[in-house]
C-alpha cells in the first residue's frame, strides 16, 4: 500500500455541514491565503512518509495478518481536520497541514490503522453486529497499540512510542488499558479482534461523543466551530 499526499479543497469540506457557514469561509480563506504554504506541507510531509512506506505497510500485514484492502491510500493536507480515518468505503484519510513533517508520522499512521481496523471488521466479523460507536473504540484502540507496542514502530516515530492514554476520549481508557496485555499476549491478531469484540459488547452505548467533548471542538485547533456531517447522536454513522 502506498500513502499520497493530496490538496484538495472540495475534499476538504465533504464532511462538514452545508449550515457550518463560518467553517467553510474559514476553509476558503485558508486555502485563498494559504494555497503554496498548504502545497509546500503537502511536499514535506510525502518526503518524511517516503522514508517509512514500505517498510511501514509491511509491518501491518504481518502484524495483522491481513492485506490492505487498497492499493493506495490518499491523504487530504486539511486545513480543519486534525485527523480523519476511512470510515467510508474510500481509500482517504485526512491529516492537519500545520505539523512537523517527521511529528506527523504518528497520527497518520494512526488513522491509516483505523481505517483498515474498519476495512477488517467490515469484511469478516460484520456478522458481529457492533454499533458505530463499538467499532470506533476498538478501531482507536488497535491504532494505539499497533504505534506503540511493538518494536517495530521505533523505526517510525522513534520520538514518541507511548502507549498514551491522555487524549481527547478518557471514557475508553480502562478498555483502552484492558486491551492493552491482550494485545501483547496475543496468539494472532484476529484473537485480539475476537477478545476486544467480547469486551466491547458490554458497552452498548460507546460513543465517542459526550456532552463535554463536542467532536467539532475536539477536531479544531484554533480554526472555528463547525458541526461535521452526523454528528449529532442520532445522525452519526461515521458516514459509511
Amino acid at each position: 500500500m502506498k500513502l499520497k499526499f493530496i490538496v484538495d479543497k472540495n475534499k476538504d469540506k465533504l464532511f462538514i455541514k452545508p449550515g457550518s457557514k463560518e467553517a467553510l469561509s474559514y476553509i476558503d480563506e485558508q486555502y485563498k491565503t494559504s494555497s503554496k504554504f498548504i502545497k509546500i506541507a503537502k511536499d514535506l510531509y510525502q518526503k518524511s512518509w517516503g522514508g517509512i512506506d514500505k517498510d511501514f505497510s509491511e509491518y501491518i500485514e504481518k502484524t495483522t495478518g491481513y492485506k490492505w484492502f487498497y492499493p493506495e491510500y490518499k491523504c487530504v493536507v486539511s486545513v480543519i481536520f486534525p485527523g480523519l480515518p476511512a470510515w467510508w468505503d474510500t481509500p482517504l484519510i485526512f491529516r492537519h497541514w500545520k505539523e512537523n513533517p517527521y511529528f506527523m508520522r504518528r497520527i497518520t499512521a494512526h488513522e491509516l490503522i483505523m481505517s483498515h481496523y474498519i476495512q477488517i471488521y467490515k469484511k469478516y466479523y460484520k456478522h458481529e453486529r457492533l454499533t458505530d460507536g463499538q467499532l470506533w473504540a476498538l478501531a482507536e484502540i488497535a491504532a494505539w497499540a499497533l504505534t506503540s507496542l511493538t518494536p517495530e514502530v521505533k523505526k517510525f516515530w522513534p520520538w514518541n512510542t507511548k502507549y498514551y492514554t491522555d487524549h481527547n476520549y478518557p471514557w475508553i481508557v480502562k478498555i483502552q488499558n484492558k486491551m492493552k496485555p491482550i494485545f501483547l499476549k496475543r496468539k494472532d491478531f484476529d484473537e485480539y479482534i475476537q477478545k476486544g469484540i467480547k469486551i466491547i459488547k458490554k458497552y452498548p452505548h460507546i460513543s465517542p461523543l459526550r456532552k463535554a467533548y463536542s467532536l467539532g471542538n475536539m477536531l479544531s485547533r484554533g480554526e472555528p466551530k463547525y458541526q461535521i456531517r452526523g454528528e449529532s447522536e442520532k445522525e452519526f454513522k461515521y458516514m459509511q
